[in-house]
């Protein structure tokens, strides 16, 4: 599996920005996916995450009624819509898949996840 992130940037506090994940070498139909985010010293922060199973979704509390998680299943491709941004959002974002599924209590944990993506810096001042 190979994910390629893309859309990050910087931007003033306040403002949005969109973050695209496109996925390949996918074999199984029921797949989580997810965004995380990190800083320098810190650990691993769940963000945002889908499970396509039951098209559930898990938001990280730091970023509920800010950020969306969507899909495009044709396309393979998933997102994460920013908005409100604070400086506190700084950090390198993560793109990340499981071919399989996770029961919805699980699906903000790093550690579930087998496939990830380069990440892409998102920057808030």
């Amino acid at each position: 599996v190979q994910l390629v992130e893309s859309g990050g940037g910087s931007v003033q506090a306040g403002g949005s920005l969109s973050l695209t994940c496109e996925a390949s070498g996918l074999k199984y139909s029921s797949h989580c996916y997810a965004w995380f985010r990190q800083v320098p010293g810190k650990t691993r922060e769940g963000v945002a995450a889908l499970a396509t199973g039951d098209a559930s979704t898990r938001y990280g509390d730091s970023v509920k009624g800010r950020f969306t998680i969507s899909r495009v299943n044709v396309k393979n491709t998933l997102y994460l819509q920013m908005t409100g941004l604070k400086p506190e959002d700084t950090a390198m974002y993560y793109c990340a898949a499981l071919q399989s599924r996770l029961p919805p209590w699980w699906l903000l944990l790093p550690d579930k996840y087998s496939d990830w993506g380069q990440g892409t810096q998102v920057t808030v001042s």
